[in-house]
């Protein structure tokens, strides 16, 4: 129980992401692709294929399966699989890695997938839990010594009143809860929650009874109304891997080192994992909670070997697992860590597992689309010449070297102080930039003059 004593009488940073801007696979209400829809072009059949696929997981019918996107770079396998999760609800988790990332000196293959998993695996918790809530109407916290440095000052405890439309009610809290208040910059005028048995602090808003045209933008809440002290229902989605750590911590005890530095196991005890499983299926059965079945998207996926496809095939057929997304963009290759051939590297057996959806190369015209969806993402406006430049780039070299010159000239032209990307920024980025084909001539022509 934290230290709340009644007295009587996340920064968030936000960046522009390849795939920040869709929203969803942008099919109607009879499952069809519109050409435009949701921050997705073109790639209609794919598209409808995934959104069958989003309905048969919805349905509880893909157990034993999983997905595989193949296609020639840049055809927008990894925009589909961010779109499936965005159809299967708000609170999804969707885990992205690459076939290469399984590979570490620290930690075994099958770890890595594991954690993956897990981290794609949310628990929807309901939980009835009291709280302190109202207006902050005065606010005073004392400051002492660091018991790790005497010369830091940190916060020691704080006197709160919290006002209600009912009544007023003053409380201490100790240095945990005094320090969260310092962290998020509480003043008088907020509408808070304070956790009445962990003590963690959320900030609803400011209240309309304090409002004051202040030049910083404040959400406005009303004063809540009830008793200061009071139950709420909670309902927040946690991971399989959250509960995982946290149960790990808590069997570790932790100790003054792990204190500082925030040191944890790098993996996972199998008893830790089944202990979760046991009380994730409890909380399910008593109603207080529910499994939300999220979107594991592995890329380059011919990058595993034989041993992780093998996990991955035997994780199929487990009750408790993530929707299972894949993509590759090889043809026949050798299946790693073996010497046989096969169709994108992966094993037959498990071939005749996947949802096989393939994906095509852009038109001229859906290059134009993405073009304009990508600046306006990045904020920049494109002239006509600009855009058909790219466009033509686009459809000789590539779509991805099309969009990375189309951000690289955003930012030429905003250190220049112009508003436009104009055809002469193109050019000029153009000409310093190479795709992949160029680059490999180039280290051709000077073969002999390499370092080998």
């Amino acid at each position: 129980m934290v230290e709340i004593e009644e007295i009587g009488g996340e920064l968030r940073m936000e960046r522009i992401g390849a795939h920040s801007h869709i929203k969803g696979l942008g099919l109607d209400e009879s499952g069809r692709a519109k050409q435009v829809a949701d921050g997705l072009v073109g790639q209609t059949r794919a598209r409808e294929a995934a959104g069958l696929v989003v309905m048969m997981a919805k349905e509880g019918k893909l157990s034993g399966k999983a997905v595989l996107l193949a296609g020639p770079p840049g055809t927008g396998k990894t925009a589909i699989a961010v779109a499936m999760a965005r159809e299967l609800g708000e609170d999804v988790p969707f885990i992205q890695l690459s076939g290469s990332e399984i590979y570490s000196t620290e930690r075994k293959k099958t770890e890595v997938l594991m954690e993956a998993m897990r981290k794609a695996i949310g628990v929807k918790v309901r939980e009835l839990r009291k709280v302190y809530e109202g207006e902050v109407k005065e606010l005073d916290i004392k400051m002492g010594s660091s018991p790790y440095n005497p010369f830091v000052k940190v916060p020691q405890e704080a006197v709160i009143t919290l006002k209600t439309t009912d009544e007023e009610k003053r409380i201490r809290v100790g240095p945990n809860v005094a320090r969260q208040l310092v962290e998020f910059g509480i003043a008088e005028g907020d509408v808070i929650m304070i956790d009445a048995k962990d003590g963690r602090v959320s900030k609803v808003g400011r209240s309309t009874e304090s409002f004051s045209y202040d030049l910083e933008a404040e959400q406005l809440v009303p004063r809540p109304d009830g008793q200061v002290l009071k139950e709420k229902e909670f309902v927040y989605v946690l991971t399989l891997d959250d509960l995982d750590r946290m149960v790990a911590r808590r069997r570790s005890g932790g100790g003054l080192f792990s204190l500082l530095f925030g040191v944890e196991e790098k993996e996972i005890d199998p008893e830790v994992r089944a202990a979760v499983d046991q009380q994730v299926k409890e909380w399910v059965e008593m109603g207080r909670a529910e499994i939300v079945p999220g979107v594991m998207f592995i890329d380059d996926a011919h990058l595993m070997d034989i041993e992780a496809l093998s996990f991955i095939s035997r994780a199929m057929e487990s009750e408790l697992v993530p929707i299972i997304v894949m993509a590759t963009n090889r043809g026949i290759t050798k299946i790693r860590g073996t010497e046989i051939e096969a169709p994108f590297g992966m094993p037959l057996d498990l071939l005749d597992r996947l949802v096989i959806i393939t994906t095509d190369k852009y038109s001229k015209e859906e290059i134009g689309h993405i073009l304009k969806i990508r600046a306006k993402e990045e904020g920049v406006k494109l002239s006509d010449d600009a855009l058909e430049l790219l466009m033509e780039l686009g459809t000789k070299k590539s779509l991805r070297y099309a969009v990375q010159i189309l951000g690289i000239a955003g930012v030429r032209i905003r250190s220049r102080g112009k508003e436009e990307i104009g055809r002469e920024d193109v050019e000029e980025v153009a000409r310093r930039f190479s795709d992949v084909r160029e680059a490999v001539d180039h280290l051709r022509r000077y073969e002999e003059e390499l370092l080998k």
